[in-house]
């Protein structure tokens, strides 16, 4: 939602955006060509999904462009060979750019020479939310069917991804973490647009895209990270 209200702003997004669907009819303003180059970051870090009868024995194991679902563990290095260095480096080339990929909260480093003068936006949202959304993508996507998929799975690549960012990523930079609530308000925009210098369209945002319900219980460790992110954002739940 937030990468919606920065879509009209001047901001190059990338090239072969992604088209919107019937469970994300605002769109996803995600570049395939930064999905791929993700991808391709990603296969030299996830272990393969052997072919044949015995991938079946392996099938929570990502393949092509499954790999947003990846679980990557904190602290694994992440290579750029020099083919996908340049790749990254044309894109970055147009400025100003704003990318928008949940594979960023592992492929980061290595994006990061090439990203001078660059803020980071990081936006989330209860933990259980966002795992019940993940839920609801692999049920509805045929290129997803192959990948096995559960709740826990799921709340397990939220508490990974984030762990990235708090743990990794965030001790260099400027950065600015977001609720997704805040979002719908006038407040959380102010702070976007202050953070990034710049102007939202406001009348993006849509409460119905929020709708998703947080009520199925978690780890120990999510709610662990979950709390430290709202504490840098500044936001408080009801219950946590």
């Amino acid at each position: 939602m937030v990468a919606g209200t920065l879509s009209g702003a001047g901001y190059f997004m990338g090239d072969r955006m992604m088209s919107s669907t019937s469970i994300n009819k605002k769109g996803y303003f995600e570049s395939k060509n930064v999905e791929a180059i993700n991808e391709d970051i990603l296969s030299k870090v996830v272990p393969p999904r052997p072919r044949g009868m015995l991938g079946n024995l392996f099938k929570d194991r990502p393949t092509r462009y499954q790999r947003w679902l990846a679980r990557v563990p904190v602290g694994k290095r992440i290579d750029c060979p020099e083919e996908i260095a340049s790749r990254i480096e044309t894109l970055t080339e147009r400025q100003p750019f704003c990318f928008k990929d949940p594979r960023f909260c592992y492929t980061l480093p290595a994006w990061k020479p090439f990203l001078k003068d660059t803020v980071f936006l990081c936006v989330f949202r209860h933990p259980a939310a966002t795992a019940s959304s993940i839920m609801k993508v692999h049920s509805k996507h045929k290129y997803l069917y192959s990948l096995s998929m559960n709740f826990e799975r799921a709340v397990e690549i939220w508490t990974l991804m984030y762990q990235h960012i708090i743990q990794t990523h965030s001790k260099e930079g400027k950065w600015l973490f977001v609720h997704y609530d805040q979002v719908l308000s006038d407040q959380g925009l102010d702070r976007i647009e202050e953070f990034i210098d710049g102007t939202v369209d406001r009348s993006f945002p849509d409460k119905a895209l929020a709708s998703v319900e947080a009520n199925q219980p978690i780890s120990s460790k999510a709610r662990e990270i979950y709390s430290e992110l709202c504490s840098r954002a500044n936001y408080q739940e009801a219950q946590l």
